[in-house]
């Protein structure tokens, strides 16, 4: 199969881009097998790159007072796109090139095999978080697991759901928690998005559509069964079986939030890659299933569902009410987000790992931790206010706790700069105050040294030392 073969114009000149919070751009639109791309002449012009991978649905209309042909693209990211047309046949023609390269399902086409990283890899992120290298860490346990390798060949098989009859375990307790199955979180995400557009309506009929949206009702029931979990392990000591349905949707979520809870490794940036790598990629999440689609889809799948993003909309609640626990910022979840939708990078292709082997993507992609490992691109997503907390965080699941992550659901709605710009104040203002402390010690060592300098030589008597003044 060819690309050109979709591409029904490849270029059009004199389109116009308008996003939200920046100023309209006109240029040259240029469709390629796996961008949608405008260029501007005109000087300090960002260029419009965008997958086509990452448009989840488009929509088309004409203005009445100009005459124009507006293409509206609709992207998984929960943005929108407008594009101004002079044509309507170009617009047509561009909207139908668009749709059809986004639902090329030929795997070997995506576009992380046709990238070429354009910085030098400072370590492998397909080998950062290998199994031996991650069971190594927990040497509580090296004396009772081992790793086992009797399903190398991607073999064996279980079969999910249910439960087991309790006569069958006669030592443990069972303790059942009710969460919702993936199908419900798509719907409630339609409706999540529906009203975080929405800036027309009342607060009274805004509140009811969040509430009838249950979205914040997820996040309260996997929070809560997260704390149960953690507590029975935090308290009693007791080893506890998470069992859902299936084991890879919100049997992952609910691992993953314990483990954040409990472990403040898994609360710095590599001890959470390596949490998403070990509980949600070799656990088997089918990303490629599941993000297929996002919010503005239309479709008739049932496969699809936010079942990470539920996830990550979980860690933010914690990280706003811890914010000081969390080496990586708000950013840092935004981006894992988007990757999980559409990305340059081979980490979230495909369902699982067989299948991520069976196309070589290790040798012929690039790994998103490759990508986030360079400082350069890690000092982005630091979070300026981390004090280490070695201890267990307990989240607040009260309604009035748990709030709408608008930063992610609203950032198309209600500019972020001045939040980004605060943020950056306070980067800077730790960073200072770094300084300072560096240069306190450094003059405290040189006072020191003095000191003795002058008790040598009989110069000061030690009882003429201030308090504040003794070399340590």
């Amino acid at each position: 199969m060819e690309f050109a073969e979709f591409i029904k114009t490849p270029t059009v000149e004199n389109v116009c881009m308008k996003l939200t919070f920046s100023k309209a751009v006109t240029g040259t639109l240029c469709i390629t097998g796996h961008h949608v791309i405008l260029s501007s002449k005109s000087e300090n012009h960002e260029e419009l790159w965008l997958l086509h991978s990452a448009i989840d649905s488009t929509e088309k209309k004409m203005t009445q007072s100009n005459g124009k042909y507006i293409l509206i693209l609709k992207c998984k990211d929960l943005q929108m796109i407008e594009l101004e047309f002079n044509g309507g046949d170009d617009c047509l023609d561009v909207a139908s090139s668009i749709e059809n390269l986004s639902h090329v399902d030929d795997i070997s086409l995506k576009y992380p095999f046709f990238y070429r990283a354009g910085f030098e890899p400072l370590e492998d992120g397909w080998q950062t978080f290998l199994p031996e290298n991650e069971y190594t860490r927990f040497k509580d346990c090296s004396e009772e697991w081992r790793l086992s390798y009797v399903n190398k060949d991607y073999k064996s098989s279980v079969v999910g759901g249910g439960y087991e009859p309790e006569v069958c375990y006669p030592q443990w307790r069972r303790i059942h928690q009710s969460l919702d199955r993936r199908q419900a979180f798509h719907d409630s995400l339609i409706k999540l998005m529906e009203l975080s557009l929405d800036n027309t309506s009342s607060m009274d009929k805004w509140l009811s559509k969040l509430e009838s949206s249950n979205w914040l009702s997820h996040v309260k029931d996997i929070l809560t069964c997260a704390c149960t979990v953690a507590q029975c392990i935090d308290s009693e000591g007791a080893s506890v079986l998470v069992h859902g349905s299936e084991g890879f949707d919100t049997t992952l979520q609910v691992t993953s939030l314990v483990q954040l809870i409990l472990d403040h490794d898994c609360r710095t940036i590599n001890g959470f890659e390596a949490l998403v790598e070990r509980e949600w990629l070799q656990g088997g999440h089918p990303f490629a299933d599941r993000c297929s689609k996002s919010a503005f889809a239309i479709t008739k799948q049932r496969s699809e569902s936010p079942v990470f993003l539920l996830f990550l909309d979980c860690v933010w609640q914690i990280w706003q009410q811890f914010p000081c626990s969390f080496e990586f910022n708000e950013e840092f979840l935004v981006l894992l987000f988007e990757h999980t939708y559409s990305s340059q990078f081979g980490t979230f292709l495909c369902n699982n790992e067989k299948e991520r082997k069976e196309c070589k993507w290790s040798s012929r992609t690039v790994s998103l931790w490759t990508y986030l490992a360079r400082p350069e691109v890690l000092q982005k997503y630091l979070n300026p206010m981390y004090d280490p907390n070695p201890r267990v965080i307990w989240p607040s699941v009260a309604p009035q706790s748990l709030v709408l992550w608008s930063g992610l659901y609203q950032r198309s709605i209600i500019d972020q700069s001045k939040q980004k710009e605060a943020w950056q104040e306070v980067s800077k203002i730790r960073e200072y105050d770094k300084e300072l402390r560096s240069k306190v010690t450094k003059l405290r060592r040189q006072l020191a040294s003095l000191e003795r300098e002058a008790l040598g030589v009989g110069l000061i008597l030690p009882s003429e030392l201030g308090v504040d003044c003794i070399p340590e």
